[in-house]
């Protein structure tokens, strides 16, 4: 069965690409139904990536996965007539457009509130909708960069960007979690709302910690030095004998002790404290590990209690024991295979059902079946 956690509610998508998509995505898996608005040419992301049979692009159907696809020209009359019609009866609009963009097609904040008092619209922008930098182009890269997700990531001489594409993916959880709680709101006193979500702010508000230990005598940022980021043994990503990668996270010191034990280094448990970074003690932790391959240490580490987990391919990754025991994991084969993965909650102790792919529709027939119930 669906999740009926949101059903009944309606939701309008009028971004592209990877933010906005993933947002209402996530609405969808909760049961909102889903209609993604796309310009006549489409979505540009249906180009990008290993393409399908039909020509649209695999990455593109996955994101979208569950929604239904309807096209307006949203610079003719019709076409936003068509959208007109559907805001009315709609719950949520979420769209990214630079700021501007939709209030220079006529369909601002103060006119989709006066169409339907009840919406809740999330605007899902790059830089927010004020501010100097609110007209700027960006992606990912440069949102962690000003967001502070980049200076201390990676080691000293270049910050290392994270894939997938972190901003994106956390700014849509931003999106999702603010429409959800716009929604709660509106059930308690029926108001809607304008929602400013910034793809960087989504990365600055990561950055409490960083930006206080900044203003302290003596910080210094995490990098591959501290203790997080490569600095100390306990923590740190090492290689095998066979060019694979196994990550050790015995921050605790039980964890430790139990690492050093089953490695009988006992001599290695009272330096776990040793001052940062810990390079003599790393090249001897390093040194062991290297002297096996990662499916040695992966069976002799898998009983023990220390943080310890080997770094998976990604097509390693889903035949995993634990990842297939859970079931969030969906492939298909055919000639145009794919990976799915559920929304990543059990509702009731069950996992949510997989998506039905996308389907096109016509605004007219959606706004029809709107108007019907």
């Amino acid at each position: 069965m669906p999740l009926d956690c949101l059903e009944g509610i309606r939701v309008l998508d009028l971004s592209q690409y990877l933010p906005g998509p993933y947002a209402t995505q996530m609405l969808a898996d909760l049961g909102a139904e889903v209609v993604k608005v796309e310009p006549p040419g489409g979505d540009p992301m249906r180009g990008l990536g290993p393409r399908d049979g039909d020509g649209v692009s695999v990455f593109y159907k996955l994101i979208n996965a569950g929604k239904s696809v309807v096209h307006l020209d949203l610079k003719s009359d019709e076409g936003r007539a068509a959208l007109e019609s559907l805001v009315r009866g709609a719950d949520v609009l979420l769209e990214s457009f630079r700021p501007g963009a939709l209030a220079r097609l006529s369909f601002g904040p103060d006119s989709l509130s006066a169409l339907n008092p009840r919406l809740v619209h999330c605007a899902l922008s790059g830089f927010g909708q004020s501010g100097p930098y609110a007209g700027r182009a960006g992606h990912d890269i440069t949102y962690m960069a000003l967001g502070g997700g980049l200076a201390t990531s990676g080691v000293r001489e270049r910050p290392v960007f994270a894939h997938p594409p972190t901003a994106d993916f956390a700014s849509a959880m931003q999106a999702a979690t603010a429409v959800l709680a716009a929604l709660v709101r509106r059930g308690r006193d029926g108001r809607g709302a304008h929602i400013d979500v910034s793809i960087m702010e989504t990365v600055l508000a990561w950055q409490a910690i960083t930006l206080t230990g900044a203003r302290r005598a003596g910080f210094e940022p995490e990098r591959e030095d501290s203790l997080l980021n490569g600095g100390a043994a306990c923590y740190r990503i090492y290689e095998t004998a066979d060019q694979r990668f196994a990550a050790l996270g015995a921050l605790e010191e039980k964890f430790w002790a139990n690492f050093c034990v089953a490695l009988e280094r006992p001599g290695w448990i009272a330096r776990q404290h040793d001052a940062l970074p810990q390079h003599d003690l790393i090249a001897e932790v390093a040194a062991v590990i290297q002297r096996e391959p990662l499916s040695v240490w992966a069976l002799r580490l898998a009983g023990v209690d220390c943080c310890f987990q080997p770094v998976l391919e990604p097509g390693e990754v889903p035949h995993d024991p634990h990842i297939r025991a859970r079931g969030l994991v969906q492939e298909t084969g055919g000639a145009d295979p794919r990976v799915e993965v559920a929304f990543p909650a059990f509702f009731d102790g069950a996992p949510t059902p997989p998506r039905a792919p996308l389907r096109e529709a016509r605004a007219e027939d959606i706004r029809v079946a709107w108007n019907a119930r």
